[in-house]
């Protein structure tokens, strides 16, 4: 698990894709894998980032069957990965970037019973937002299963939060329509249900497995809820907007090459 860890970090350092980590895993050692994002997330700790909520993959059901698995995944969101709405992103710190759109939550309270409600749920949700996900992989050729997804922390990359907060109370996350667009022309299309059958499911999901593993999520936790449709090659110069039925929209402008050099 060290050496599967160590390789994850150096491929993330030097930007050079490794390869797949389920040959010192095992290809569904999903504990193994999740014990080697733990050893990331404490090293990235350790080097001062900052967590500030987490993330759910694999909630889409023909991805779940793709990768043999019958549950989604999580990831752990640093600070760093943090991004304003249109702010322009250089695309030097990715490695093979894509995209999707998804829903945010920002929790105001505490989840840390070993099973939630969605009246619990409903009490912790201080605020809705649409939200770009920028995933990523270290793996190179997102030459992936399982194991190798997980311990590379859930793929994840950079995210994008929308400015304009709505009340969970006055959305309809199970039936909101979402289409992706890179410079106005569509690239992804989904609603609410593709995600886990619905957003809040995906969330109480993750509240049972973060509280279950001693590591619950907590008020002012982001929780990116996964994706509501499929998602899309990113490179530089592409500016990609999402717009969520109720929620509003998102924007990422990826810099240039020439810009991001500048």
């Amino acid at each position: 698990m060290q050496a599967a860890a160590e390789q994850l970090r150096r491929a993330a350092e030097t930007g050079q894709p490794c390869a797949p980590v389920r040959g010192l895993l095992g290809e569904g050692d999903v504990d193994a894998a999740y014990q080697v994002q733990t050893l990331n997330v404490r090293h990235a700790q350790a080097q001062g980032r900052r967590l500030v909520g987490s993330k759910i993959g694999l909630t889409s059901l023909a991805v779940q069957r793709q990768l043999g698995v019958s549950q989604p995944d999580f990831g752990r969101l640093f600070a760093d990965m943090a991004l304003c709405d249109g702010e322009e992103i250089d695309s030097r710190r990715l490695l093979q970037p894509k995209i999707e759109a998804e829903v945010a939550l920002l929790l105001g309270r505490d989840l840390d019973h070993d099973k939630h409600t969605l009246a619990d749920l409903f009490r912790a949700v201080d605020a809705v937002l649409p939200a770009l996900e920028i995933v990523d992989s270290r793996i190179a050729g997102w030459d992936i299963r399982i194991s190798d997804t997980i311990a590379d922390n859930a793929s994840s990359g950079l995210f994008v939060l929308g400015n304009r907060p709505r009340r969970l109370a006055d959305v309809d996350l199970l039936g909101c329509g979402m289409t992706l667009e890179l410079r106005g022309e569509p690239v992804s299309v989904g609603v609410g249900a593709a995600c886990l059958g619905n957003p809040l499911l995906a969330a109480l999901w993750l509240a049972d497995t973060m509280a279950r593993r001693g590591e619950p999520l907590k008020a002012g936790d982001i929780v990116l809820t996964g994706a509501l449709g499929p998602m899309a090659p990113a490179k530089a110069g592409d500016v990609f907007t999402a717009r969520i039925q109720g929620l509003g929209e998102v924007s990422a402008r990826f810099a240039s090459l020439q810009g991001a050099s500048s």
